[in-house]
């Protein structure tokens, strides 16, 4: 049996009696009845995913998953490619937007090579980064599969792999990723597995202007054209219109609802992957939460397909995991909810007229 088959076999949902222990706890809390509104349900979802009334989020990490795209050919980003391997660097050393949320949030940053088209090998062996590396990027979309469906199945169990490798270091993940091009695949995955028009899902990424949107729309439909992906198989849509990093972020997912881990899934990205996820087992949805709604117009989509609300509307559209580190400070302030405030018998505290 392999690393997929395992890992969906170990995944459960939530556990519904620490939902009910926290819920009647959380409604006897010193305050009007559910006043502090999702909070709330989010300390109730927490008991439910590490069933624990006291749910650890101490320890907490970003993970970025970094990839290139054969579909840049295609003139869909407004940054060249080499942009991917720059920014690598940039996250080793501490200096992009990730790296200062994930510090103010007491976040580590750990970033993973699905498929960097440059030779990362010091890197790894300097233990600055894990490498996963399937290929030197994906081919290009719109002119065949973007991977076959062996690397499909390859990069989603690299990706289970490296929850499990980091699953004793941390109590809570976040998704985030790096590929210039990525939009462009995220979109693709957004309109298949969430059913929606291209033109509904697809977005500027990094700020094309309106003839290039134009363009980029009509390189999702081609792909999507060309190579028919099945929306009921998940692999077969990742290994025809995905991208090394949406794998990788779907296997994480996939690994974290086995170890019964939170994970806070960042952008529209990353949530292209997540729909993966969700699509090889319903049931990891048990153990996400949606971070923020970006600006991507496809976000929404994908969301929705998700049935997640999410905690941030920030208008932002960065990735790397920056909606997740930010999230990260309420899922902190729905455990503090959960374990740190009375209820009306402990504080002797007189309760509203029922």
């Amino acid at each position: 049996m392999g690393l997929l088959q395992e890992t969906l076999e170990r995944i459960r949902p939530q556990d519904p009696e620490a939902r009910a222990r926290a819920r009647a706890r959380l409604e006897q809390l010193t305050m009007p009845r559910w006043a502090l509104g999702r909070l709330m349900n989010l300390a109730e979802d927490l008991a439910g995913m590490t069933g624990s009334l006291r749910p650890s989020t101490a320890a907490k990490i970003i993970v970025v998953m970094a990839g290139d795209h054969g579909v840049t050919a295609e003139g869909v980003s407004k940054f060249p490619g080499e942009v991917t391997l720059q920014m690598v660097h940039n996250f080793v050393n501490g200096g992009a937007g990730i790296n200062a949320l994930a510090r103010q949030a007491g976040a580590g940053v750990t970033v993973v090579d699905m498929g960097v088209a440059a030779d990362l090998t010091d890197l790894a062996k300097a233990g600055k980064i894990i490498s996963q590396r399937i290929a030197p990027g994906t081919k290009n979309m719109a002119q065949g599969p973007a991977m076959s469906r062996q690397e499909a199945l390859k990069v989603v169990e690299a990706g289970i792999a490296v929850s499990l490798r980091l699953g004793d270091q941390a109590d809570l993940f976040g998704t985030g990723e790096m590929g210039i091009g990525n939009t462009t695949p995220a979109s693709a995955v957004v309109s298949v597995l969430g059913g929606a028009p291209v033109r509904e899902v697809t977005g500027r990424g990094t700020g094309i202007d309106d003839h290039q949107l134009e363009h980029k729309i009509g390189v999702v439909q081609r792909a999507i054209d060309l190579n028919r992906p099945d929306p009921g198989d998940g692999l077969d849509v990742l290994a025809k219109i995905g991208g090394f990093e949406i794998g990788g972020i779907a296997g994480l997912i996939l690994g974290c609802a086995s170890l019964r881990k939170p994970v806070l899934v960042d952008g529209f990205i990353s949530t292209a992957g997540a729909l993966i996820a969700q699509r090889l087992c319903p049931t990891a949805g048990d153990f996400m939460i949606a971070a923020h709604r970006s600006v991507e117009r496809g976000h929404r989509v994908a969301l929705a397909a998700l049935e997640k609300d999410p905690l941030l509307d920030l208008d932002m559209r960065l990735g790397e995991g920056t909606g997740a580190a930010l999230a990260m400070n309420l899922v902190d302030a729905a455990v503090r909810i959960l374990t740190e405030v009375a209820t009306f018998d402990e504080a002797m505290v007189s309760q509203a007229d029922k």
